[in-house]
Formats: structure tokens, sequence, C-alpha cells
């Protein structure tokens, strides 16, 4: 399978989202990557429904929301309604993984699970076959334009020999500093999704920063 791509509209103008939404539709970009930030799973606010429902209107490709947020069980339905195909919720946040991932999916969702830096793999052995999309923070989530942390690239391919051991399809996702540096790296190393937030919206030229990304 060719490598997703997914900015992460975290890193794009918020007085033109309408503007970058419609670059990604006309990019090779292949989902929407919407963070959703509440101030107390991370250190930061970043934007949410009623954000993610203007974003969802000008949206052509499907929505990757990546709820770090305590408590997301909460809101699962309303994030089904805002039309969110993919929805991530962290392992570290969530004290009934398994059930969580059963009402996302009965709400017709891909079911997502995120993983800090600091969170070991193994800890998804028992649950791998449930999830879609594991998603490795390769920086400390809460902020955009962080430098990557290198030991994702073992944390990558530990992860995919559990996939291919389990005989799963869960894909895997990296967000967090991902640049042209280290994303051949990360696909080699087994990763399927690629997250690119400054990356993509402060390159000089985005929609072709998004179709290197696609072609490596």
């Amino acid at each position: 399978m060719k490598q997703l791509i997914a900015p992460s509209l975290l890193a794009a103008d918020f007085g033109n989202l309408q503007r970058d939404s419609e670059m990604l539709n006309n990019s090779e970009a292949d989902w929407f990557h919407i963070d959703i930030m509440d101030g107390v799973f991370v250190p930061n606010i970043s934007y949410g429904m009623p954000v993610l429902k203007a974003i969802g209107e000008h949206a052509q490709k499907p929505l990757d929301v990546h709820l770090m947020i305590v408590e997301p069980d909460r809101y699962i339905e309303e994030f089904a309604a805002l039309n969110a195909a993919v929805l991530t919720v962290h392992y570290e946040a969530c004290n009934h993984l398994h059930r969580s991932l059963q009402k996302i999916k009965s709400c017709g969702m891909n079911a997502g699970v995120a993983l800090n830096p600091h969170t070991p793999v193994h800890l998804l052995t028992d649950i791998i076959q449930d999830i879609d999309v594991v998603c490795l923070m390769s920086v400390n989530p809460g902020f955009g334009g962080q430098s990557f942390i290198k030991n994702t690239y073992n944390k990558v391919k530990a992860l995919k020999d559990l996939i291919t051991a389990q005989g799963s399809t869960t894909l895997i996702e990296i967000d967090g500093g991902v640049t042209d540096k280290n994303a051949k790296a990360l696909i080699d190393a087994g990763a399927d999704v690629l997250v690119a937030g400054s990356f993509v919206f402060k390159a000089e030229n985005p929609t072709q920063t998004i179709a290197n990304l696609k072609a490596l």
C-alpha cells in the first residue's frame, strides 16, 4: 500500500481555514488530520466541535480526528455526527480501552489508538486486532513544530512486528516532526500514514511538499 499523507490542520492558517482546506482537497493528501486538545490531557487548547464542523463543510477527504483529551468517551457520538472517518483516542486517557474502541466502531468510524513517546507498543498486544490505526506520537503531544524523537523508528519496527505476528491489518500512523528528512526511514520501518503539520503548511509550496511525501 502506498503511504497515506495526512496534513495536520493544527499548523494551518486559522484565519484562512477554507483556503487551506481547499488546498488539501486539490493536493495528493489522503486525510485531513484534526488535533483536538483540551488543555488538560495536554498543556494546550486547539479547537473543538464548531471548528471541526467548519472544516468538514469544505473537506472532501476523510477526517482523521485525534483526541488529546481526558474522558474521550463522552464525545464519541458527537464526533461521529461531525463525520469523523477515523477517531483516535489516547491509550493513556482510556481506563476501558476495549469499550472505547467498541463504541467508536458502533458509531461507524474507524478506531484509532495513540501512544505517547514514553508508552511501549507491547501494551497493545491483547487489543491490536480491534484497532484500525495506531498513532505513534513522535513528539510530546500538545504543540506543533517540535523536533522528531528518534526512538520512534524502533517503536515503528516493534509495532510492525506485533501487527504481523497477530495477523492484523492495523495501520501505523506517525504524528510529530515528520519531514522529508525522516519520512523515507519511517516508511521503510513500517509506517503507513504520515502526519505532517508545519512541514506542509509552512512550506513555500505546500501542494508540492505533499506530492514529494507521497512520492517517497
